[in-house]
């Protein structure tokens, strides 16, 4: 679409006086009217819109601080929406998904939805759930430098390299790789991961996988042969700062 080229950079993200934007798109006018005035009440900028094309129109006259977003869209579903926001720059997605349709979860996790929210949902819950994601996407006040096995994450300006190299990460992503680098050598439950990178006590554990096996697909040489991101049977994962083969790869 033309209008990309005209998209506002999100640079305005780190302006503690504006108001966060959010983008609600879904087909259906009940819930998106139900949601976008919970959103508005919880002290949010809202805009909408009902299919693919126009979210795409709206994200490009102004870049949104985080996306909620339908999977089921006439014409152009939010798998390929979240794909081509994504091509033009970082933004946060909540996707919204029928319930049961666990493949359709997983294929939202694995195109970089941050969470995901199950019809029908509590618009209380998705309000509490959108207040996470954007705490987490705020660059940290203060933080120093990490670092191990040619990985460097700097938590104040949320960048992350590998030999020098800049990693395209979603927010989780990056979450996810800052805490096991801080934590080398220790193995971590999914139960454990979701608490302490996600925030949640509850929820589902594929979540976890999901971004496990994605990040691994970024900072691994070998994703199928998995040194530094190591599972640990009947456990979790682990992160060995040593980069030596380990264990066998597995989810």
């Amino acid at each position: 679409m033309s209008g990309w080229r005209h998209a506002a950079a999100p640079s305005a993200r780190g302006d503690p006086r504006r108001l966060p934007r959010i983008l609600v798109v879904d087909d259906d006018p009940t819930v998106a009217e139900v949601v976008t005035g919970y959103l508005d009440r919880a002290g949010y900028v809202v805009d909408r819109a009902d299919d693919g094309p126009t979210a795409l129109t709206r994200a490009a006259a102004h870049w949104p601080d985080l996306v909620v977003l339908d999977l089921m869209l006439p014409g152009m579903d939010g798998l390929e929406v979240c794909r081509r926001m994504r091509g033009h720059g970082p933004v946060p997605v909540i996707m919204l998904t029928a319930r049961g349709d666990e493949d359709d979860r997983i294929l939202g996790l694995e195109v970089g939805a941050d969470d995901y929210v199950t019809k029908p949902f509590s618009p209380r819950e998705l309000v509490l759930r959108v207040e996470s994601v954007l705490r987490r996407s705020r660059p940290a006040a203060a933080g120093h430098r990490l670092g191990a096995a040619g990985l460097t994450v700097d938590p104040q300006a949320r960048r992350a390299t590998k030999n020098g190299t800049e990693l395209a990460l979603t927010l989780r992503e990056f979450d996810l790789l800052s805490y096991f680098l801080r934590h080398p050598g220790r193995a971590f439950s999914r139960e454990d991961l979701m608490r302490e990178v996600w925030g949640w006590d509850f929820g589902d554990l594929s979540t976890v996988t999901v971004h496990v096996r994605r990040l691994r697909g970024k900072v691994e040489d070998d994703p199928a042969r998995p040194c530094l991101i190591q599972t640990v049977w009947g456990v979790g994962y682990r992160f060995d700062a040593t980069g030596a083969a380990g264990e066998e790869a597995g989810s």
